[in-house]
């Protein structure tokens, strides 16, 4: 880039029910995938992935602010667990 400025950062939280939580979504899809005949597929579990542009330009910084939003809003921590990968 010229000019020196950088550009935004991405950023990717992936969200995902915590494990002993039921999924009856996932459960779904793996009856449905048995029933199209995909044999050996075990336990599917089924998540979100939310892609973030931050203005941020700082990694550090914008992994801890998409932190911070999927703990406010993005991810019900009860249930659910979360990973932000920046990029």
């Amino acid at each position: 880039m010229s000019g020196g400025t950088k550009a935004p950062l991405k950023a990717k939280v992936f969200v995902m029910p915590k494990a002993g939580v039921l999924d009856p979504q996932g459960k779904a899809i793996g009856h449905a995938l048995e029933s199209l005949g995909f044999a050996g597929v075990g336990e599917v579990r089924t998540g979100k992935v939310i892609e973030l542009e931050l203005s941020e330009t700082d990694p550090a910084a914008a992994k801890a602010a998409a932190e911070d939003m999927a703990r406010r809003l993005l991810a019900n921590t009860v249930i659910e667990s979360f990973r932000v990968e920046i990029g």
